[in-house]
C-alpha cells in the first residue's frame, strides 16, 4: 500500500470495516479485535495510526514484536485459527504502518481464548448476547437454517387432508395410516425432528393451525386512505394466518380488491383488468414468505396505498446479498427446505434468483431497501396516478333480493360489495359455518367473520343458538 492510498483510508475514518490502532502490546485484546471482524463482514485494522488520524508510525523494533504477536494471535487465541495478512506501509523517517486485514470468516462463529463471540457494531465491537444472534450466525454460515427450528407441535397437529393432497399430486404417494410410518416419512422429508416433532417448515407448510403454534408468523394487510398511515382511519384491513398456501392466496386477494381495474384496450363491457398484474404480487409474495428472517418474530406487513404497495418482511439481505445483486439476479437460500417445497408446486414459483427480475420486467417502478439497522427488507411497488388510468366504470348489477338498508361505513367505493354477497349467502344456507361462507362470498374466513361483526352491529342479522347447532336470521 501507498502512502497516498494509505492517506485515503485514514481519511475515511473509522467504521465496521477500518480500525487505527497506535500500537498493539496485548495479544488477546487483538484476537478479539480479529474475531469481531471475521464473524462481520471482515476489515482492516492499520497499526502506528493513532485515534485522531496522525501518523506517528512504527519503528522497526516495533514491527518486529507486533507481527510476532499478530501471528500468535490469529494462531492460537482465536478459534478457529485465522489466516490474515499484513503489509507495511512506509510513512517516513524509518517508520511504518502495519496494514493487517482480516478476511471475512468462512467458519463462523469465532471465538477468542475465552469463549466468548464477538461481532462488528460499528466502529466498535460487541458480544454475542442472544440465542437469536448466535443463530443467525449459524445461518449466516449455512450450518444452520431458521426452518430446520423445531418446534413443540407433534405430528397430530398436521393437516391431513392437506399432506395427502400434496403426496399425493406430488409424490404420487399413499398417506401412511400407521402414526410411526408418517412420522418416518415426515422426517425423511426434512419436516420433523428426530424427536418426533414438526420442525419449522412443517409448520408453516402442513400444520392444521399453524397460527397456534407460531403466532408471529402472520400477513398484517392494511389499506389506508391517501399516501400517509393513519392510526386509527384505514378502508381495508385483514390478518392472514394458516398454511403458508393460504396466507399466500389470502395475501394476493386481499391486493387485488383492492387495485384499480383499467379498461387496457378492451371492449367497452369487458371486464377490467388491474392496474399492476396479479403476476408482480404473486413474485413478490413468494419472495416475502419464503425468503423471510424467521429468526425475527414479526410479521410480513402489507401496506396500500393511493400512490404505492409496500410489503415488509422481518431481516435484512442475508449475508453479502445487496439490492443491486437482487436486481441482477443473484440470491442467497436462507430457508432451504422452504424453497425446496415451493419448487415443488406448494406455491407459485419459477426457479431461484428470477423471481425479484420477474416482477421488475413486468412493472419496472419497484424499489427495494434493505434496513440493516431496522433488520427488514420493503418492496415499494409505485402506482400509476389516476389521472394517467383508463379506469373501468363500475356498475353494480341490480339485486332484486338486496335489502334496502342505508349501505354500512366501510365498504370499498367501486369495489364488489362483500357485505351484500354474504347476505345472500346467509339467505341460502341460515346454518352455514365460516368455511361455506367465505367460499360462496371469496374472501377469507377473517373477512366473513369481520364482515358478520358488521352486520351484528347494524342489527342487521342475528345469531339464533349455539355456534354449532345454531343458525344465522336476517332482520328485515
Amino acid at each position: 500500500m501507498t502512502r497516498k492510498q494509505l492517506q485515503h483510508e485514514i481519511a475515511l475514518g473509522e467504521d465496521s470495516t477500518r480500525q487505527f490502532k497506535s500500537d498493539v502490546r496485548n495479544a488477546e485484546s487483538l484476537a478479539a479485535e480479529m474475531a469481531a471482524f471475521a464473524n462481520s463482514e471482515g476489515g482492516r485494522i492499520l497499526i502506528g495510526v493513532a485515534d485522531d488520524g496522525s501518523l506517528p508510525g512504527l519503528s522497526p523494533e516495533q514491527v518486529s514484536r507486533i507481527n510476532q504477536l499478530i501471528s500468535n494471535a490469529a494462531s492460537q487465541l482465536v478459534r478457529s485459527p485465522l489466516a490474515v495478512r499484513t503489509e507495511n506501509a512506509s510513512v517516513g523517517k524509518q517508520r511504518v504502518v502495519i496494514v493487517l486485514t482480516v478476511p471475512k470468516g468462512i467458519d463462523k462463529p469465532y471465538f477468542d481464548k475465552n469463549g466468548v463471540i464477538w461481532l462488528k457494531s460499528g466502529s466498535d465491537k460487541r458480544r454475542v448476547n442472544s440465542k437469536e444472534e448466535l443463530r443467525r450466525l449459524f445461518q449466516m454460515s449455512a450450518q444452520f437454517h431458521a426452518d430446520e427450528l423445531p418446534t413443540k407441535a407433534g405430528i397430530d397437529k398436521l393437516d391431513k387432508l392437506r399432506f395427502r393432497d400434496f403426496l399425493r399430486d406430488v409424490h404420487r404417494m399413499e398417506f401412511p395410516d400407521a402414526e410411526g410410518q408418517r412420522l418416518k416419512l415426515l422426517q425423511n422429508m426434512n419436516l420433523a425432528t428426530d424427536a418426533g416433532f414438526l420442525n419449522l417448515a412443517g409448520v408453516l407448510m402442513f400444520a392444521e393451525q399453524p397460527q397456534w403454534i407460531t403466532p408471529q408468523f402472520v400477513v398484517k394487510a392494511i389499506r389506508y386512505p391517501g399516501n400517509e398511515i393513519h392510526v386509527s382511519d384505514y378502508l381495508d384491513t385483514e390478518d392472514f394466518e394458516g398454511p403458508l398456501k393460504k396466507i399466500f392466496d389470502d395475501a394476493l386477494g386481499f391486493i387485488m380488491r383492492n387495485l384499480r381495474k383499467v379498461q387496457a384496450g378492451r371492449g367497452v363491457n369487458a371486464p377490467g383488468l388491474p392496474e399492476i398484474p396479479a403476476s408482480v404480487f404473486e413474485e413478490l409474495l413468494v419472495n416475502a414468505l419464503v425468503h423471510r428472517d424467521y429468526l425475527v418474530s414479526a410479521p410480513i406487513r402489507l401496506f396500500i396505498f393511493d400512490n404505492r404497495i409496500e410489503i415488509i418482511s422481518p431481516g435484512h439481505l442475508p449475508n453479502n446479498l445487496t439490492v443491486e445483486k437482487i436486481r441482477a439476479g443473484n440470491s442467497n437460500t436462507r430457508n432451504p427446505i422452504l424453497v425446496s417445497y415451493v419448487a415443488k408446486g406448494l406455491l407459485p414459483y419459477h426457479g431461484l434468483g428470477s423471481g425479484i427480475q420477474r416482477a421488475l420486467e413486468q412493472w419496472p417502478k419497484i424499489e427495494f431497501t434493505d434496513d440493516q439497522d431496522g433488520c427488514l427488507f420493503r418492496v415499494t411497488v409505485t402506482r400509476k396516478p389516476v389521472a394517467e388510468l383508463d379506469l373501468v366504470e363500475e356498475i353494480a348489477p341490480k339485486n332484486e333480493n338486496a335489502p334496502t338498508n342505508a349501505p354500512i361505513k366501510g365498504d370499498l367505493s367501486g369495489q364488489p360489495d362483500p357485505i351484500n354477497d354474504l347476505l345472500n349467502a346467509i339467505r341460502k344456507a341460515p346454518d352455514a359455518d365460516y368455511s361455506y361462507l367465505a367460499k360462496a362470498t371469496e374472501v377469507s374466513e377473517a373477512t366473513v367473520k369481520r364482515n358478520l361483526q358488521k352486520l351484528k352491529n347494524h342489527q342487521r342479522i342475528r345469531r339464533v343458538g349455539s355456534k354449532k347447532t345454531g343458525h344465522w336470521e336476517i332482520i328485515d
